[in-house]
């Protein structure tokens, strides 16, 4: 089916829903699993360096995973069957903890400009004494949510598809993806800029983004890094193997190639015939795949997506 969830992205959506659950269900006794999994400011006393995986599963509020959770859904099946499940679950930890790390680069800034607007004589290698006397109270600083992971994974499906069109609420006309990424990038970079204290952590968002563009340009530069197909490319050629297997097998048993195939009419087509249409329909394929490499997933007209889509789809 064209709208299977993946395997990555399937765990991924069940692992976030089943931790907010028992964040639920912990805090009616008394515990805060985001005290013991959250991501701590460094310099508190509740900091562990497991938490900046951990942090990814936790989520405030019903609204901050249906939001993150949609993207994940959204974007996420998009990019797995694109790159496969080792290299889409790779990048969305990578991207996550990468998001973790600018997060607590800003929140040391934030620090500092709290200490230094009490005290203007205090020097940033004092500030560390400062914070180690202050450990308790920072326990408050505390990150939570897969926010910089989903928005590293929307960027790639930015960087992948940029002339992909989406339908954003409310917007009444289509958005390229291209520009969509922008926006959420403009967006989220003035919300840090501001002191709005809305409680998000914009930073992380864009630690994020960061993080995932420059992974993403990495790749693409050096296609033999570890995962050797870069923009789809694997994708696509597990489009054209599945294909071939259909054709070859159209009604669910083996069909050997060197057999005649019984039509509807009562007719029988003989190998000559069987191995032409067959070479038709690969060529088809083929010309759907260059024709995307060329000019991108967005040239395909609908006929052209609905028959990629129908050849990736297994019996």
């Amino acid at each position: 089916m064209m709208f299977r969830i993946p395997t990555i992205t399937k765990n991924l959506l069940i692992i976030n829903l089943i931790a907010f659950l028992a964040k639920l269900v912990l805090q009616l006794r008394g515990i805060d699993l985001a005290d013991i999994g959250g991501l701590h400011f460094y310099m508190a006393n509740d900091f562990h360096i497991y938490q900046f995986v951990t942090y990814l599963f936790l989520h405030a509020n019903f609204m901050h995973i249906l939001s993150n959770m949609f993207g994940l859904w959204m974007f996420g099946c998009v990019i797995e069957n694109v790159w496969g499940p080792k290299k889409f679950l790779f990048y969305y930890i990578s991207c996550g903890i990468g998001a973790g790390l600018l997060q607590e680069i800003a929140q040391l800034g934030q620090f500092y400009m709290t200490i230094t607007a009490q005290d203007p004589s205090v020097t940033f290698s004092e500030i560390f004494a400062i914070g180690e006397q202050l450990s308790g109270q920072l326990n408050a600083w505390t990150t939570i949510g897969a926010s910089g992971a989903v928005y590293a994974v929307i960027l790639a499906f930015g960087m992948t598809f940029p002339n992909e069109r989406l339908f954003i609420i409310p917007f009444p006309f289509p958005i390229k993806a291209k520009w969509f990424v922008l926006g959420y990038v403009a967006i989220e970079f003035f919300s840090a800029l501001g002191s709005s204290g809305d409680g998000v952590a914009h930073t992380a968002h864009l630690g994020g983004m960061l993080f995932g563009f420059l992974m993403i340009r990495y790749w693409n530069r050096h296609p033999n890094s570890g995962f050797d197909r870069g923009r789809g490319q694997q994708f696509f050629e597990n489009l054209k193997r599945n294909f071939e297997q259909r054709k070859q097998n159209p009604g669910g048993g083996y069909t050997n190639p060197n057999m005649h195939v019984n039509h509807g009419s009562g007719t029988k087509e003989d190998d000559m015939e069987y191995n032409a249409r067959k070479r038709k329909n690969q060529e088809e394929i083929d010309a759907i795949l260059d024709k995307i490499r060329k000019s991108g997933y967005d040239s395909l007209t609908k006929e052209e997506k609905k028959k990629l889509f129908d050849a990736s789809n297994q019996s």
